[in-house]
């Protein structure tokens, strides 16, 4: 009887703080969303709206463009998790998009959106949850090289047919930026090494038992991904008055996604870097900021905030594996 009374209390006590856990997931997401949308230092909210009713009927069809990217953007990474997930366990679409976008909701107020990965392998049994890890890490790592691969044609463009002042106080800044960027770096790679969950060897022996067409799933999805969310930027540039010719503009936001990809941010300032270096690039075009700080508003709200909105009902429906 005593152990029948202790163990629904517990059992209780152990909802109680899942259901307090879940409330405080979504008061800090939404809490992050209105400040980002209330004290945005780049564009005045009001002044954003006032610009998207100026469009008059023909924002009705480019916001139905830009859902549907926005759309097609998430099926991929979406379809990539379910793909590389597949490794541990089957799982269909519709329990993958719960898996992503919860954790996306989670994340979205996190530095660099580290939460995604504990977020994600709390949906698994504690026995796949290191792999999972792990498997979430290929999945950045996959989009990661997509950036890059593209990044570096956009750079090599941008560094060929555009000035660059390469003073002095450039280099330093330059010199200062790196080595904050590889201290961060060093600090991370010692905290991971701590860690004993997966170790590097253990890694590669579970890299290497994930089937050949799993890892080119994983990079083909990147790569959609990748051209998706390119071309919209290029579609919001337009949307906003843009007048630049489409080669010039995919290449300066090939680099424009490098540049932001490699550094460090906390997440109050993420919003506020991406704009400065996008106005930073464009700028080079002829570009005006008023055009190119919406543009990049307007991505983030699409390709985040609209997708956490999703993602926080499966928070509150969330149960936790136990097994």
């Amino acid at each position: 009887m005593y152990f029948s009374l202790m163990t629904t209390a517990s059992y209780k006590a152990k909802q109680y703080l899942l259901a307090s856990a879940k409330a405080l997931i979504l008061v800090i997401t939404f809490g992050y969303i209105f400040y980002k949308l209330k004290n945005n230092p780049t564009v005045d909210l009001v002044d954003f709206i006032s610009l998207i009713q100026q469009k008059g009927s023909s924002s009705i069809y480019f916001l139905s463009l830009f859902l549907s990217l926005t759309a097609a953007n998430w099926f991929f990474e979406i379809l990539k998790w379910q793909t590389l997930v597949s490794k541990l366990e089957e799982i269909n679409f519709k329990t993958a998009m719960k898996q992503s976008l919860a954790s996306l909701t989670v994340s979205l107020a996190t530095p660099n959106r580290v939460g995604e990965y504990g977020a994600k392998a709390l949906f698994f049994e504690r026995s796949k949850r290191k792999k999972i890890l792990f498997l979430n890490f290929l999945s950045g790592t996959a989009q990661m090289l997509a950036t890059v691969i593209f990044g570096v044609i956009g750079l090599f463009y941008f560094l060929r047919n555009f000035k660059i002042d390469y003073s002095i106080v450039s280099f330093l800044y330059f010199g200062i930026g790196l080595i904050t960027f590889l201290s961060i770096a060093y600090y991370f790679n010692k905290k991971k090494q701590k860690n004993k969950d997966l170790t590097n060897s253990k890694a590669i022996r579970f890299f290497k038992k994930i089937p050949f067409h799993i890892k080119l799933k994983t990079i083909v999805f990147s790569i959609f991904r990748y051209v998706i969310f390119s071309g919209m930027f290029y579609c919001l540039l337009l949307f906003f008055g843009a007048d630049i010719a489409f080669i010039e503009a995919i290449l300066l936001i090939f680099s424009m996604y490098l540049l932001v990809s490699i550094l460090p941010t906390l997440f109050i300032f993420d919003v506020v870097i991406r704009g400065g270096v996008a106005v930073w690039l464009f700028s080079f075009a002829g570009i005006s900021e008023l055009v190119v700080l919406p543009t990049v508003l307007a991505m983030w709200f699409f390709n985040f905030v609209l997708p956490s909105l999703l993602g926080s009902f499966y928070i509150v429906t969330y149960q936790p594996a136990t097994r």
